[in-house]
């Protein structure tokens, strides 16, 4: 499935020369001994010695696999030379370093990985135009180096960075996604560019990348038979059981959690990462940027879907995973706004008092219309959103006035209690049905999937209607403390009896 779409949609070799605004890859040879040595010595001294020392041992400990070395050139010196040399600026391009590093293909292609995210990141204005064509063309060799081969590369990377080139490919696609639909402040030619290009960034592109990667990696089958207590190395095969294909598997599932989120098809958002056991501990994911981006996105869908026994649940589980483990992102760099910024979305009484503030950024999945008047249309996806969350809180808000009323009696006329709330019998009627109906939800009490579960009471009252009578019952069942210290006093008798012995 891979190389027959994959080919014909994102990684044609001809991408590059489809785009007529975009050049394609500069040939470093120009077929003149001399005046290729002169280009290169123009670009060596045009970079600091302590980049060009530091490109040399990033390429030499990427090449020899030594993964700690990595991890720590990746997170600290990298970061360190950006905050010192290129805070607001952009690192040498990967012209001007490829000499540096023997234009060693491999290594290049992760470099521009990481220049282009510092441009989006970093650099003041953000990126250009031709630079988010470059990322995306950087990006397609990328996926293409790692997928479409004939056994598994050779190219070990820490899982952080793993999860960062998988998040940051989204969040570009995103941007450019919101980019193309202002265009009240775009040229003719930018439009243009726009219009003649609309394979760049093409969410069918974006989808089929993750799922290529899920395919190939096995990932769904080797987290069944983990669920189930086996090895699941037994079924990975022969890419699976490579560290780099099981764990870009394993966060492309939450990628396409976040893809869906943004899209508004929180349905099959939670449907992905069925084969992920939410509420345990994984071995597959230790990489806290993932756990938090993970329960924030499942959360959302949840309170989306109206199951907010799930929402509540999930937020409260990644807000205390977030204070335990506060200080192992603290040092990081690319993630550390953002993981940040996911905190506090995820406060609950955010979400009462500001869903702008606290939802994702939602997506159209089709390119806006060029040929109508000059719009910015990024903000549709969000007033849709907006629209069905407000039509809920509108259905609910009355609900906790109710509640309260019913908390009160056991037996009541439906007409005392609707004068009460200033309302007629039949409107009162509407009401006490929409509470009944809203406080059931599903709730997920067991197994993987995220989308199981058992109807359940979110309310503490229960009633019915007889003709004009409701009918009012307690069903919270109030905890019987007897029993607890009992068990508690045989619990300290029979410790004290085997300290005597």
């Amino acid at each position: 499935m891979y190389e027959e779409v994959v080919e014909e949609e994102v990684f044609d070799p001809r991408l590059e020369t489809a785009f007529e605004t975009v050049n394609p890859e500069v040939d470093l040879h120009s077929g003149d001994p001399r005046q290729d040595l002169e280009y290169e010595r123009q670009y060596q001294f045009s970079v600091p010695e302590v980049v060009k020392s530091f490109l040399v041992y990033f390429r030499k400990v990427i090449n020899e696999g030594n993964l700690f070395e990595i991890q720590n050139a990746y997170e600290n010196s990298f970061a360190k030379l950006t905050e010192r040399l290129y805070k607001t600026s952009p690192w040498p391009d990967a012209e001007e370093i490829a000499s540096i590093v023997q234009k060693d293909r491999v290594f290049l292609i992760l470099y521009k990985e990481l220049y282009y995210r510092h441009i989006y990141a970093k650099v003041q204005g953000g990126p250009q135009i031709q630079q988010r064509f470059d990322s995306y063309i950087n990006y397609c060799n990328l996926f293409n180096l790692i997928l479409n081969t004939q056994q598994p590369v050779s190219l070990e990377l820490p899982n952080q960075w793993l999860w960062e080139i998988i998040d940051e490919f989204i969040y570009q696609f995103q941007s450019f996604s919101q980019y193309r639909s202002k265009l009240t402040k775009k040229s003719e030619e930018e439009i243009e560019v726009l219009r003649c290009n609309p394979t760049v960034w093409n969410v069918h592109s974006v989808l089929n990348v993750l799922h290529s990667l899920v395919d190939k990696s096995n990932i769904n089958r080797q987290l069944e038979v983990y669920t189930s207590g086996g090895n699941p190395d037994s079924v990975a095969g022969e890419y699976g059981c490579h560290s780099l294909y099981k764990m870009l598997g394993y966060f492309s599932l939450v990628g396409l959690l976040r893809l869906h989120s943004l899209l508004g098809d929180y349905y099959q958002a939670i449907k992905v990462l069925e084969n992920i056991e939410l509420n345990k501990k994984s071995l597959y994911s230790r990489v806290p940027a993932c756990q938090i981006t993970t329960y924030y996105y499942v959360g959302f869908a949840y309170m989306m879907m109206r199951r907010y026994a799930d929402a509540i649940r999930t937020f409260s589980n990644i807000l205390l995973y977030i204070q335990r483990t506060k200080q192992m992102y603290t040092q990081r760099t690319y993630q550390t706004d953002q993981i940040n910024k996911q905190t506090e979305q995820m406060e609950l009484s955010e979400f009462e008092n500001s869903f702008s503030f606290a939802c994702p950024k939602f997506l159209s999945p089709v390119p806006p219309a060029y040929d109508a008047p000059p719009a910015n249309y990024q903000k549709e996806p969000f007033m849709l959103q907006l629209k069905v969350f407000l039509a809920e809180v509108e259905q609910q808000i009355l609900l906790s006035t109710i509640r309260s009323y019913l908390k009160l009696y056991t037996t009541m006329p439906m007409s005392k209690l609707a004068a009460f709330l200033d309302m007629k019998e039949d409107e009162f009627r509407n009401h006490v049905l929409c509470f009944k109906h809203k406080m059931k939800n599903v709730v997920w009490t067991k197994g993987t999937s995220g989308l199981e579960g058992e109807f359940q009471s979110g309310s503490e009252v229960d009633f019915y209607i007889d003709k004009d009578m409701i009918h009012i019952a307690d069903t919270k069942v109030a905890r019987r403390y007897g029993d607890f210290f009992i068990r508690q006093i045989h619990k300290f008798e029979d410790l004290c009896r085997s300290i005597e012995v």
